[in-house]
């Protein structure tokens, strides 16, 4: 049985009715990532007792009466979200061998709740990264080419739902992490709202901006995952509930709403058939309803700037406690401190390095108040101008992207160009909003079919509007869920 192309509500469905034993699933897809994990290197790590021991754990619960709304559900996991005796590493050789004491909240909701935690997946160090290629393991392949990055830093949850090596994963998001891979690989990629989602157990990178965010091939699944992590968490003080139902959200009408393009998002430097991708996402919003038109937020052109200048500052922070004692691979203290210290962070990669000096450098005496302060008061800026936009608008939209996947390689050197990869994400996230990526089109780039996405972004703590919105275009069949193989081979569509 080729369960791989279910969905993880249909998956929960068969084992809470006893169709198939969790035991069954999870060993199913262990199978499945053994044989087409190296070819994509999306895991960097399974635990096949740790997942076998969770099943048999989730096949007694149902007997026993227990409603597990995703029982049995395989789900990958990004490496840098703890989860207990996993071998967890942020994708950097300054972790290797680090076995997680505890679970992430996220993670603990998602037992609860029946889910079967997979494997761990790769990420770009430390969450550094638009491509996926900056780990310690090497880059992970888009399915749809190897010669292709999947985006990043996510790409190892995006690769395992678009491969169907997982039905669902989780990410994280602090400039687009989320929103890129899952553009690259053709599925639903959410960022949501700061604050939705506990960050409890999450390895920081840059605490002001990240959440974590879900990987899934349809809207029903996004759904599900993410109503069982949203919520308050006394362990997180930045946590609120928002009190949506999203399930009964999807079923509302989009005819009278207005949603607008933001121009600025179309300048020059946007491919061509990611133009074309909005423009046909536009123009199926208007028939089923919806009155589509142009709005200008005039500062988002800044945004990259003020994004990397407070995401680099605080990295620069956080990283400060892997210095061989406290975290990171430890000290033998048997030379000076000085010299054991340089050692343990010349394990740290060259990104990873490029911006712990970068944001000391905003932040040291004389230069504080010229770029740190200055960005801080452009996030306020940016804030308020997607606030007067949506006194208008109901959604905005912009390409999530400006271009189809890249090839493996083609910006590794240019560190400029890949920052200019998430110029359409990162407003978003110095704003706090919620933004999804839909998996609109499929289009023909470089002799390649490539997936291409477009962003829908929605006010503060009003996820609930895009889920009617994706509901409304997946329910039309504008929007269609695939399964992709390397390299390309689509093996599943609905």
């Amino acid at each position: 049985m080729s369960i791989h192309i279910l969905d993880a509500h249909e998956l929960a469905a068969k084992v809470l009715q006893e169709e198939i034993s969790a035991k069954d699933v999870v060993s199913f897809f262990l199978e499945r990532i053994s044989k087409i994990n190296p070819a994509l290197n999306a895991f960097v790590y399974t635990n096949e007792a740790s997942a076998l021991s969770q099943a048999s754990q989730v096949d007694v619960r149902k007997r026993q009466g227990e409603k597990m709304p995703l029982a049995g559900v395989p789900i990958a996991v990004k490496d840098v979200i703890s989860v207990k005796d996993y071998q967890i590493t942020c994708g950097s050789k300054i972790l290797r061998g680090y076995i997680a004491p505890y679970d992430a909240t996220v993670v603990e909701r998602l037992k609860k709740a029946g889910a079967i935690i997979i494997g761990i997946t790769n990420t770009d160090e430390f969450a550094m990264g638009s491509s996926t290629e900056n780990s310690a393991y090497g880059p992970t392949h888009n399915p749809w080419s190897c010669t292709r990055v999947p985006g990043g830093s996510s790409g190892g949850s995006a690769v395992a739902v678009a491969s169907g090596l997982s039905p669902v994963a989780l990410g994280t998001d602090t400039g687009g992490s989320v929103r890129l891979p899952a553009a690259f690989t053709g599925v639903f990629g959410l960022k949501p709202t700061y604050g939705a989602v506990s960050r409890y157990g999450l390895i920081a990178y840059s605490n002001s901006l990240e959440q974590i965010g879900v990987f899934a091939r349809s809207v029903k699944d996004l759904a599900l995952v993410y109503s069982v992590i949203s919520g308050a968490d006394t362990r997180d003080g930045t946590t609120q509930n928002f009190g949506w139902d999203l399930f009964s959200c999807m079923g509302n009408s989009i005819e009278n709403w207005k949603i607008g393009i933001v121009k600025e998002t179309l300048a020059e430097g946007v491919d061509v058939s990611v133009q074309d991708a909005l423009r046909d996402c536009s123009s199926y919003l208007e028939r089923l309803g919806a009155s589509v038109e142009e709005v200008s937020i005039k500062h988002i052109p800044f945004s990259l700037a003020a994004y990397y200048l407070i995401a680099m500052s605080e990295a620069s922070s956080n990283l400060a406690r892997f210095d061989g004692v406290r975290y990171g691979e430890h000290t033998s203290f048997e030379e000076e401190w000085n010299v054991e210290f340089s050692k343990v962070r010349s394990l740290f990669g060259l990104e990873v390095k490029r911006r712990i000096l970068l944001g000391a450098y905003s932040l040291s005496a004389g230069y504080y108040e010229m770029f740190y302060e200055k960005a801080a008061r452009f996030r306020s800026l940016i804030s308020e101008e997607f606030k007067e936009a949506f006194k208008q608008f109901d959604v905005l939209l912009t390409p999530t992207s400006p271009t189809p996947p890249f090839r493996l390689g083609e910006k590794l050197q240019d560190p400029l160009m890949m920052y200019l990869s998430d110029i359409h994400t990162v407003p978003v996230n110095l704003a706090g909003l919620p933004a999804l990526n839909l998996p609109v089109k499929i289009v023909q780039h470089d002799g390649e079919l490539l997936p291409v996405g477009v962003q829908a972004i929605a006010p503060y703590g009003r996820d609930d509007k895009l889920f009617t919105l994706a509901s409304a275009l997946e329910k039309s069949a504008f929007i269609k869920k695939r399964i992709v193989e390397p390299w390309g081979r689509i093996v599943w569509t609905n």
